[in-house]
């Protein structure tokens, strides 16, 4: 095949759910650019379409179908000039639904779980070959290391980067899929994950993420292969990586945070001052037909010993209402719980039966005016710590990471270290770096600033945290 040929043909990734899912979807075109596959932003003009779900929320396989609806109109509005468009679902909908999916939209050509799309090369071949109608499947957990087949990255990720160093989850939380639809928990050696990190760095990324389904949970080989790392060891050796201004994690799962872990977040500047950690509920009782294994109490000496660590550290959370059997005086825990530990940011939602958890069959149903209810009685909560929050950062002057363009002109937009979005007036060519920024306003769920000092911003915006501390200790 010519480069030429190779060059004409165009990939649209459509990525629901979360970060891992956005950290797949990109691999994938790693893994499919060397058949001559380029993005495309447009699913019209795509030679291949690929589905990347998530099967978390309620009717998350309905959204699938209908998708799939779509598609299948645009096939078929396709003139014979140019050519057949492969469409394939992938992600945690595939693994769960992969024959049912099959059957019910048989324009699909390919069927991929999330430990499996590194096959994709593969089942294009197979598809080429067997013509329409006869799609394929591949949703088995495969021996190797699927990190073992995939290719190096093949475009930047920008100054702010995913980096997947664990998959899967053994804890089994009654409401939950991830377990059926990830596996058991698996970690990626260290070796490979400062590989990527370098890399990455090498590109010009400032910020990792590093992911999981229980991110603190990690337990990869180490460097020298003699034993295993924890999250808080690996932290340590990314911070070390020249280039690597911040790091951050998620998600996680109170019972992995362990002294390791808490102890970086005390000494290492690079680990950012956020934590993502959810704890679903605040009644001991409703944690345990979650199968959380936590309760409450254990919740809040967790999140207190992670302030003792670092006094600067503000939390993100999860909560779902309405779970089986909750009562007021359940819900009315969970407020007490928000209202003493105060966060940043959180996601809430009604509780969704998934078919095949435990929780499907526990009875006990909260009718939905009830959880409606109860879920604004929350949202309204956190909403208002949310604003504190934001509040509170007006007259201060953060470091800023300036990742992309703003909606309007001569804007930047990027994070402080408590992962708020910041507006900003500055150059194209500060995006990528680090910025001192004093932050003038809120404007809804963003903060409005303008950069400190320029002569001050453009000597220190490229250093890490730790240099910064250094040079400060110095003078």
């Amino acid at each position: 095949m010519s480069d030429t040929t190779r060059a004409k043909k165009k990939l649209f990734i459509k990525t629901y759910g979360c970060q891992m899912n956005v950290y797949d979807s990109a691999r994938m075109a790693d893994v499919l650019a060397p058949l001559g596959y380029a993005p495309s932003d447009r699913p019209e003009d795509a030679d291949m379409v690929i589905l990347n779900t998530c099967h978390i929320r309620e009717k998350a396989a309905e959204k699938v179908y209908s998708e799939l609806g779509r598609l299948r109109a645009l096939q078929q509005a396709r003139g014979a000039d140019a050519g057949r468009q492969l469409i394939a679902v992938a992600g945690c909908v595939a693994q769960a639904e992969g024959e049912e999916i099959l059957k019910r939209a048989p324009q699909v050509d390919m069927v991929v779980g999330p430990q499996t799309y590194h096959r994709l090369p593969e089942m294009v071949a197979q598809v080429e070959r067997a013509g329409p109608g006869r799609g394929v499947m591949d949703t088995d957990f495969p021996e190797e290391d699927k990190f073992d087949r995939l290719p190096e990255e093949s475009a930047p990720q920008g100054p702010a980067a995913f980096l997947s160093i664990q998959e899967g989850c053994d804890k089994f939380c009654t409401f939950c899929v991830v377990p059926y639809t990830r596996g058991a928990e698996f970690s990626r050696p260290a070796a490979q994950v400062v590989a990527e990190a370098k890399r990455l760095a090498a590109q010009g990324t400032r910020e990792v993420t590093l992911l999981g389904q229980n991110a603190n949970a990690y337990h990869g080989e180490s460097l020298d292969g003699r034993g295993e790392w924890g999250l808080g060891r690996l932290v340590r050796e990314l911070a070390e990586i020249d280039g690597i201004a911040r790091i951050r994690y998620t998600t996680s799962h109170p019972l992995d945070v362990d002294d390791e872990l808490i102890a970086a977040h005390r000494e290492v500047p690079e680990l950012m001052p956020f934590l993502h950690l959810p704890v679903q509920s605040g009644s001991d009782r409703i944690l345990k037909a979650m199968n959380r294994r936590h309760t409450a109490d254990d919740y809040r000496r967790i999140v207190g010993r992670l302030r003792e660590a670092n006094p600067d550290l503000a939390m993100a959370s999860d909560f779902i209402v309405g779970f089986p059997g909750e009562t007021d005086d359940d819900h009315a825990a969970t407020l007490r719980l928000i209202d003493e530990i105060g966060f940043v940011h959180a996601y809430s939602f009604k509780y969704s039966s998934r078919p095949g958890t435990p929780a499907a069959t526990m009875g006990q149903p909260v009718p939905e005016a009830v959880k409606d209810e109860r879920l604004q009685m929350v949202q309204q909560l956190l909403g208002a710590q949310q604003k504190a929050g934001h509040q509170r950062t007006v007259g201060r002057t953060l470091p800023v990471l300036l990742e992309r363009y703003g909606k309007h002109p001569g804007q930047l937009v990027g994070r402080t270290p408590y992962m708020q979005s910041v507006a900003v007036e500055a150059p194209a060519h500060r995006i990528g770096r680090i910025a001192e920024v004093e932050i003038l306003s809120v404007r809804g769920n963003s903060l409005h600033g303008r950069l400190a000092d320029a002569t001050l911003t453009g000597e220190i915006d490229s250093l890490s945290p730790r240099t910064r501390i250094e040079e400060s200790t110095a003078v």
